[in-house]
This record gives C-alpha cells, structure tokens and sequence, in this order.
C-alpha cells in the first residue's frame, strides 16, 4: 500500500517546492479557454501541440495553461481522437480551489449572474466561504476565501489532523 512506504521515519521538510500545473481533459480547447481566460481572467500562457501523449500514444493533442497569479497554472489537455468519459462532477467528488478576495467573490457572483448563470453557494465551510462554478467540461471551478480562523484551523499543531485521519480509518475499517 502507497500509504505505508510513504510513511517518513523522521519529519524533515519536504523538497517540493510548490504546484506547478494541475491537468485536466478537456471537450474543447477554446471553449475551455472562454471560461478560463474571459470568465475567470487567468490568460492563456502556453498551449502545446503535439503529436503524441507524454506516454508515446500517438494522437493529435494540444495541452493549454492558465496562469495564477501565484506563478502555478491550471492546464487541460484536448486529444479529439482519444475517448473520455466527460461527467459533470459532484464537488465532493472532484473539484478544484482557487482563492480570491472577498471583493473577487461578489464580482464574479455578479458577473456570472450577468452572463445567465448561478453559482452555487455561498457555502460556509469551517475556515472557508465558497462559490461553484461548473467549467464547460462539467468539472467544478471552486472560489473561495479564507475565513478569520483559516490559519488555526489548517494548522495541524493545533487541529489534531493525524488523530482525526486515524480515527477516521480504525470507524471505516471496523
């Protein structure tokens, strides 16, 4: 099981520096664009056309970037001759979160509404306040700010989050 030989024998920092992509299949590279770039303004850095997939599948592929302000990239991957089952995802089962201000929040609540649709939410979550987005290849686009107890809470000095894990899988398993 992965989970137990990643078990470090002692605690040291961790040589991983940061996110530098998170990639996704997409339907359609420019509808996908739309959303990302006019919708949620993160600009279109690089976009790879190739002729094969990293594994040496031979197909037609292109594999776009958005930029965050951080320096990290959301990044999506369109090959029209490869099948893939597109779903519209639950939250709970696939989601990612990207942190903007409360002022951020509003805005896009009112710029989405402008364009036709609603977010969900606002959900009210122990250290976070969230609104959903569905993108157009049915993945949930999450917004979110940070509450006044975030820091406590994510502090796992203070949250008991290895009990809780712990906890969690003697219930599950028994």
């Amino acid at each position: 099981m992965l989970a137990n030989k990643c078990k470090p024998q002692m605690r040291k920092e961790i040589p991983l520096m940061g996110l530098h992509h998170s990639a996704n299949r997409c339907r359609d590279a420019e509808e996908t664009r739309a959303f990302y770039e006019d919708f949620l303004e993160l600009p279109l850095s690089c976009s790879l056309r190739r002729e094969q997939t990293e594994t040496g599948f031979k197909t037609p592929l292109i594999h776009i970037f958005f930029r965050m302000r951080d320096g990290s990239y959301l990044a999506f991957f369109e090959l029209p001759e490869v099948d893939f089952e597109f779903k519209e995802q639950d939250p709970s089962d696939l989601h990612i979160a990207l942190e903007v201000d409360e002022s951020t929040m509003k805005a896009m609540v009112q710029k989405a509404q402008a364009a036709g649709f609603e977010p969900h939410g606002p959900a009210e979550l122990e250290s976070l306040r969230s609104i959903y987005f569905r993108d157009p290849n049915g993945y949930i686009v999450e917004l979110t700010t940070k509450k006044d107890n975030h820091d406590e809470v994510m502090d796992p000095k203070l949250n008991n989050a290895r009990a809780i894990l712990d906890q969690w899988q003697v219930e599950k398993n028994s």
